[in-house]
């Protein structure tokens, strides 16, 4: 029987990342992981490849449709989709293989099969020929992430009907695209076929999109969508789909009662979110409580109702990010050797990675509202930006809600291009309790879309410049 410090089951940002940090800090490491690759959902099938193709289709959009405005004449792009996919397939490759390359740097060993606890202290690894191994440590990390959430009917055959994982390798772009639910994944790869020359309906059970993020943006974003060409059926609840000759037909009816309509898709995708993935792991056998969602309950440190046995990432509460599981990855494997790991989880940003990107960090307007914290608001819109004009980026905002007693920054919301790399200055001026005045008074360089930063900084308290 093989004999380890620690063993973790899965490999995705959190698992792996756990990994390569308990191993800098002296543990004999092992890893468990079903796919024949490293990296989970998020490096084979999620995160990675999708943005591959959210920038590819960028590209294609903007040759067809800015170049000319900026003086580049390349007339009619035409698109190469299988050249585009193997973009996709190569950026997942190299994302996969470095992490392969990490773990024999930091000497991790890995064991590919399906892993169940069986007890406080061992994993049985099956591999796919059957063979069974069994691996002792004296803690296990359960770093299994999630699987796609299905709705009760709807049968996903990755075909016509499609997760988000059969939405990454279409092999030709329908004609009608429609997703079942606007949340991040759904408009995201919605966005991608859009852009390619698909049609693109949303049906939403709520009657906005977005859920969680501040409303102020999600309606304004909206209105951008709808110019793109997106079509919102919001407050709508699906009843039924079912394949036809040319695709699938799907039925909903408005959530709050009424009369059924049906739209005919060539495409359907199921994006109503995911659930943590705890199948086949042996848990309830050796006792490790699950919560009423069906996550891995656990405690401030990360264990569970059963000593030695720890969880992470998508399978335990809070938001399903694979930055946020990365940081609790570290922190657990912290913990393990001694030290004081710990995670923020006011200050975890979102990141909707369309065009324009949607990026948030910290409460919005309704958390505040509901909180009955006195808040005050900056917003500066890009319209007002130097940089943003001259890249014919304008489109969106920034906005910035500080403590009205305080000052103190409690969220910030960006609605444009870029987003997701400039809500880090914010991340990490709250990480230090930083107030609206503290943004407004650092310099920023000129001409950066970042000034829109410091702008809706100095608006809190209506001293904006260039508005």
């Amino acid at each position: 029987m093989s004999s380890y410090d620690l063993i973790v089951i899965g490999t995705g940002p959190g698992g792996y990342v756990c990994a390569i940090r308990a191993a800098q800090l002296g543990m004999k490491v092992a890893v468990v992981e079903k796919r024949a690759t490293y990296g989970g959902t998020c490096l084979n099938i999620g995160c990675i490849p999708s943005k591959a193709l959210l920038h590819a289709s960028e590209m294609f959009e903007e040759a067809g449709h800015v170049f000319d405005r900026l003086g580049i004449k390349v007339g009619t792009p035409e698109l190469d989709l299988p050249a585009m996919m193997t973009h996709k397939d190569t950026t997942v490759d190299a994302n996969v293989s470095g992490v392969a390359f990490l773990f024999k740097k930091n000497k991790i060993e890995a064991h590919h099969g399906t892993g169940r606890i069986v007890a406080a202290g061992k994993v049985e690894v099956t591999a796919e020929d059957g063979a069974k191994t069994t691996l002792e440590a004296k803690s296990i990390v359960i770093a299994t992430g999630s699987d796609v959430a299905t709705l009760p009917g709807i049968s996903i055959d990755e075909t016509t009907v499609v997760s988000s994982t059969g939405a990454i390798k279409l092999e030709t772009v329908p004609g009608h695209l429609v997703v079942i639910g606007a949340g991040v994944i759904g408009l995201e790869l919605g966005s991608v076929w859009g852009r390619l020359g698909a049609k693109v309906t949303v049906v939403e059970y709520l009657d906005r999109i977005l859920p969680g993020m501040d409303g102020d943006v999600a309606k304004q974003f909206q209105r951008m969508l709808a110019k793109q060409g997106f079509d919102f059926k919001l407050g709508a609840k699906v009843t039924g789909v079912t394949p036809t000759a040319n695709g699938a037909s799907l039925t909903f009816e408005p959530a709050a009662g009424g009369a059924a309509e049906t739209i005919e898709a060539d495409v359907v995708l199921v994006a109503v979110g995911r659930k943590p993935f705890t199948d086949g792991l042996g848990l309830a056998e050796v006792g490790v409580t699950l919560d009423e969602r069906g996550r891995v309950a656990t405690d401030a440190h990360y264990q569970t109702s059963v000593p030695g046995i720890y969880a992470i990432g998508d399978v335990i509460v809070g938001p399903m990010l694979a930055h946020k599981a990365e940081d609790e990855g570290v922190a657990m494997a912290e913990i393990l050797a001694g030290q004081a790991g710990h995670v923020n989880y006011d200050v975890i940003p979102g990141v909707v990675y369309t065009m324009p990107e949607v990026a948030s960090v910290g409460k919005t307007e309704e958390e505040l509202k509901a909180a009955g914290i006195a808040y005050n608001i900056g917003k500066f819109p890009f319209t007002a930006n130097g940089r943003a004009r001259a890249s014919l980026k304008t489109d969106g905002f920034v906005k910035v809600l500080a403590d009205a007693a305080t000052d103190r920054v409690l969220g910030v919301h960006i609605l444009g291009a870029g987003a997701g790399e400039m809500i880090h200055e914010a991340a990490v001026l709250m990480e230090f309790g930083g107030s609206s005045e503290d943004l407004a008074r650092t310099c920023h360089a000129h001409p950066t879309m970042s000034e829109a930063v410091k702008e809706a900084a100095l608006a809190v308290e209506k001293r904006a410049i260039h508005i």
